[in-house]
């Protein structure tokens, strides 16, 4: 569980980019690295305090990782309209770079992305704008996709080990599209039985995996 909730702000290209900041017990001095975590489509009511999302963001603080949860373009306190995750990448990485430019000492522990629905889509762009192979060439320790918006958004190339987890009978993005995007780089889907986009009723089987794959890839 996150011992606090404090509130920062970065600049994106469109301006404000509102985002809650997660401390893991201990506070600051404490963590042992970062995760920046996405919500769903700004559109349909998603927002950094959706349930998937902050079941992550507790998963990673209950690994010692603070954790940033932005507010996408036009949602809270956060500038800008909708930019069908080309503009709310671009502002991800605005906050990569500030908030590693803000925290230093945190910036060179562990990093961990991860997104849910639409912010899956913006996550994978932001890990290909960042991650070893980019010009950022920053080290990710892991990526966590939840309900990968496959059949909707463009979904940018992922490592091997990233963790996805989609709901069998997922009626905003079907378990088929996600395993046709999956196929291809042999990259192993975990399928919640029953399960929808929102993973109602199933967060306590979404935040299990979730740790467990923080503790392998933090380990």
């Amino acid at each position: 569980m996150a011992t606090s909730t404090e509130h920062l702000v970065f600049e994106g290209e469109a301006g404000t980019i509102d985002c809650a900041f997660d401390l893991p017990e201990g506070g600051l001095e404490a963590a042992r690295g970062w995760a920046l975590v996405l919500h769903p489509h700004p559109l349909f009511g998603g927002t950094r305090e959706n349930k998937v999302v902050t079941t992550m963001a507790r998963a990673c603080t209950q690994q010692g990782l603070a954790v940033v949860r932005p507010n996408f373009r036009g949602v809270g306190k956060s500038a800008g309209e909708f930019d069908n995750a080309a503009g709310e990448t671009t502002d991800m990485l605005a906050v990569v770079d500030q908030f590693r430019a803000k925290y230093p000492a945190l910036a060179q522990g562990r990093f961990v992305l991860g997104g849910f629905s639409f912010g899956s889509a913006v996550a994978s762009h932001v890990y290909a704008g960042c991650g070893p192979d980019s010009e950022r060439g920053l080290a990710v320790a892991g990526l966590v996709l939840l309900g990968t918006a496959a059949s909707r958004f463009s979904i940018a190339a992922v490592p091997e080990d990233t963790l996805v987890i989609h709901g069998e009978v997922d009626d905003t993005v079907p378990l088929g599209a996600v395993m046709d995007w999956a196929r291809p780089q042999s990259l192993p889907v975990t399928v919640i039985p029953g399960a929808g986009h929102f993973f109602h009723g199933n967060l306590v089987v979404v935040k299990r995996l979730v740790l467990a794959y923080l503790e392998r890839v933090l380990a």
